[in-house]
């Protein structure tokens, strides 16, 4: 696995002990670039880390390869669960196909696998257990109970924002704890916004769970289970929940294989039955994984852009190091040119004095003509550590107007849940061992708190 090293110019998270040093992203091996974009540390500093916040840290803190990541418990092999020397199959982390030949690898008829299929989704019943598969064959229903795991999160919390955004706390069965978000829009369409890792390694500088770094992949039955989880909790105080979107916590293409299973499982018509254009699976940029979701999935498309210029994006979201605008744009422009009636969603966070002026505005309408696609402006949430500012309502209102004008699709998206840390770029926990933040460019150090 290609790694770089990070600059000591870079100014550090407190309380990392020691610098760290050459950081050219640029150098790392082009064009087939590693699934992960992770810089690595010295090893002075590598071994001052306990074993668990060195397991993986974010993108400049990184000590584990891929297959380490995967073997750690973050691929498909989630989907056997050892427990006493007993092997229990996640059922949560199968495709309805994968179900039915586990159903009848156990001698029973494939019926039996729907049947099932619509107890763990479908029909209003959620099941969590074998003694809520009412109607189910006895001897079916006691081989599930041997056989089986239904479960792979356990409730922590569940903390209500003046908004009525909900926010749900997961504990995962290793200890590490992962927040899907339930938003109630005024206009009745209800989203659940799904954790896709545990923390994030692509150090965005102005995401809260980036400055956790990255624990490990979700499983896909510890992503199913959240919107699964949300119905089963929240449907009778809050209604019917319509559309689903990968922006929680982590960078939901760098778990890519277990994305799309999820995202599979997610729209299929005999289950939870969410329509794919309702189901939004959102990336900082990742190249490669971009173009396999866009040929993979009929599921849609958000890319965080958030800037107009290499140089700014650079900065606050390093990932463009390794693969910049052009590229990113082009890519879309190329593989959305088959596709029809298929929009991609920008999303723009904007943050006062950095990407928020006018010119900015003008430069954004350059940069996505020729791609189908929708702009949602988004009000930065600040967060503690944070050296952001949001802009002004009345400034995102005329850079709205803006891009109207020009013939761009745009919605903004003012702040909601963010009195209980629920808001976008807010959720998790970081810890005493926290991702860099980088050198601010001397332009810029006016617009924000160093």
């Amino acid at each position: 696995m290609a790694r770089a090293t990070l600059s000591s110019t870079a100014r550090l998270a407190s309380p990392l002990p020691l610098p760290f040093i050459n950081h050219p992203l640029s150098s790392l091996p082009s064009p087939h670039p590693p699934s992960t974009l992770l810089l690595s540390v010295s090893s002075h500093f590598r071994r001052s880390l306990s074993a668990a916040s060195a397991s993986l840290l974010p993108l400049g803190v990184d000590s584990t390869s891929d297959a380490e990541l995967f073997d750690s418990g973050g691929g498909r092999e989630g989907v056997v669960k050892e427990e006493g020397g007993l092997k229990r199959t996640m059922l949560k982390g199968m495709r309805y196909g994968e179900l039915e030949k586990w159903v009848q690898s156990h001698g029973f008829r494939p019926g039996q696998a729907m049947m099932l299929w619509k107890r763990l989704y479908g029909n209003d019943r959620w099941a969590h257990c074998s003694e809520e598969l009412e109607g189910l064959n006895k001897d079916f229903k006691k081989m599930l109970s041997m056989n089986a795991e239904f479960r792979a999160l356990s409730l922590k919390d569940i903390r209500t924002a003046s908004d009525g955004t909900k926010k749900i706390l997961f504990t995962l069965e290793d200890g590490l704890v992962i927040e899907t978000v339930v938003i109630c829009c005024p206009k009745g369409r209800i989203t659940i916004c799904v954790s896709s890792q545990v923390g994030c390694a692509m150090n965005c500088q102005f995401c809260y769970t980036g400055r956790m770094g990255l624990k490990r992949h979700l499983t896909t039955a510890e992503i199913v289970e959240q919107a699964v989880f949300a119905r089963r909790l929240l449907t009778s105080e809050v209604g019917s929940m319509t559309n689903v979107v990968f922006m929680g916590m982590g960078e939901p293409l760098h778990n890519i294989d277990n994305v799309i299973r999820a995202a599979d499982i997610m729209v299929d018509e005999h289950g939870l039955h969410f329509s794919p254009r309702k189901v939004t699976v959102s990336t900082s940029g990742l190249v490669p994984q971009l173009k396999r979701f866009l040929q993979e999935s009929n599921c849609a498309l958000a890319v965080s852009l958030n800037a107009t210029t290499d140089e700014v994006r650079n900065w606050i979201m390093p990932i463009n190091r390794k693969y910049s605008m052009s590229l990113l744009l082009e890519t879309l422009k190329e593989e959305l040119r088959p596709k029809h009636n298929y929009k991609v969603l920008f999303e723009y966070v904007m943050l006062a004095g950095v990407n928020d002026s006018m010119e900015d505005a003008r430069r954004l309408i350059n940069l996505v003509q020729g791609i189908p696609c929708k702009i949602n402006l988004i009000s930065f949430n600040p967060h503690k550590g944070s050296m952001f500012r949001p802009t002004k309502e009345e400034q995102m209102i005329e850079f709205r107007n803006t891009l109207v004008d020009a013939g761009c699709m745009v919605f903004l998206r003012f702040s909601r849940g963010d009195d209980q840390m629920a808001a976008c770029g807010q959720l998790g926990m970081p810890g005493d061992v926290q991702a860099p933040l980088l050198r601010v460019p001397d332009q810029f150090r006016s617009a924000v708190s160093v």
